[in-house]
């Protein structure tokens, strides 16, 4: 029986870093997607008052605003993992346990910071 040329998910076990790298990908592309929404946004705008009337429509759906929230959420997530990044670019933050406590501290701070945002733009917007 061959060998496999690579390794694969059947050898390792769950980490962390390797979770947060993945995440971090998945994020960086859902950012680039969401141009897609954002050009919308501002052809609507410069279009006139019934394509910008359509494009909020779209944005406001409950679809639109999961993508929204989803959009926040990358953002958020690749700004606090580019500053964990920062500190390892000077040296800073390699330990494991500070590597873990950096790890999740992105994680969970962009969770919080995602419903923070959210949170102000649903309660700043009531009459």
């Amino acid at each position: 029986m061959p060998r496999p040329t690579s390794p694969h998910l059947e050898i390792y076990r769950w980490q962390i870093g390797s979770s947060l790298s993945i995440l971090h990908r998945l994020t960086g592309a859902a950012l680039a997607l969401g141009l897609f929404a954002l050009c919308y946004w501002l052809v609507a705008l410069a279009g006139g008052e019934r394509p910008y009337i359509a494009a909020l429509k779209l944005l406001e759906s409950p679809v639109g605003v999961l993508a929204l929230v989803g959009w926040t959420f990358a953002f958020l997530y690749h700004l606090f993992n580019g500053v964990r990044h920062l500190f390892w670019d000077v040296g800073r933050g390699f330990e494991r346990t500070q590597r873990h406590a950096s790890g999740w501290f992105v994680l969970l701070g962009s969770m919080v910071a995602t419903v923070c945002v959210w949170g102000w733009i649903w309660l700043g917007h009531r009459p």
